[in-house]
């Protein structure tokens, strides 16, 4: 039992400091925003830099990979508690969430810099193009359907952490505002979405820190 118990206290204890790394990555991945697409071509010079490419294949994907692995080790810590169903609900929707956000994510990095190449070798037709791909119909209600789980999922683990134990009330409810908060202002007032991210990324290393050190004191076992 002991050299099952260990392991998995020790993964999961490693596993609470993907989220804020993942934090960290959603607000360098957000320091910049690209042109409205009305200004097609300095949205162009914009989706066709590094940048772009780095943000989406780094901060994105990737970094949505390190949320659904950060909120298994959550889980982990939670399974044992009084909120545990309400941890698994969220740990299945941010799963959904990343998934979906992660094909939004990889149509814009493989699909939009080759428009915006096109377009500025003056290949006629691209802002249509881009308007019946990059932003068709398919792909808008993927990317709203996945933010609008991203932010329930956020709420859900966020008053599943609150309602563990009374020590972790605070952090609780900052992971139910502030992931909610970035998704958000990416749409509404994306001046602040960076430091939304960065402040997931305190939020989560508080968590971090706090969850096993809380749950640990009151004798819940990982197993």
């Amino acid at each position: 039992m002991q050299n099952t118990v260990m392991p998995t206290h020790r993964a999961a204890r490693i596993g609470l400091w993907l989220l804020p790394a993942y934090g960290i990555l959603l607000g360098l991945g957000t320091l910049t925003h690209q042109p409205p697409i009305e200004e097609f071509d300095a949205y162009a010079r914009y989706i066709t830099t590094d940048v772009f490419l780095i943000s989406h294949l780094g901060a994105s994907i990737f970094g949505a990979a390190l949320a659904v692995l950060g909120v298994v080790a959550v889980t982990a810590y939670l399974v044992p508690g009084r909120a545990a169903r309400l941890a698994v609900v969220g740990l299945v929707l941010t799963t959904i969430a990343n998934i979906f956000l992660s094909a939004a994510f990889g149509s814009a990095a493989f699909v939009q810099p080759g428009i915006g190449r096109a377009h500025l070798a003056g290949v006629p037709g691209m802002p249509a193009l881009n308007a019946d791909t990059a932003y068709g119909s398919a792909l808008g209600a993927t990317a709203l359907s996945a933010n609008l789980l991203f932010v329930i999922s956020a709420i859900v683990l966020g008053i599943a952490i609150a309602r563990t134990h009374r020590r972790l009330r605070a952090v609780g409810v900052a992971y139910a505002v502030l992931l909610p908060l970035f998704a958000i202002s990416g749409f509404l007032l994306p001046v602040v979405q960076s430091a939304a991210g960065f402040a997931v990324a305190i939020a989560t290393a508080v968590l971090a820190v706090q969850l096993p050190r809380t749950l640990d004191s009151a004798s819940v076992s990982l197993d």
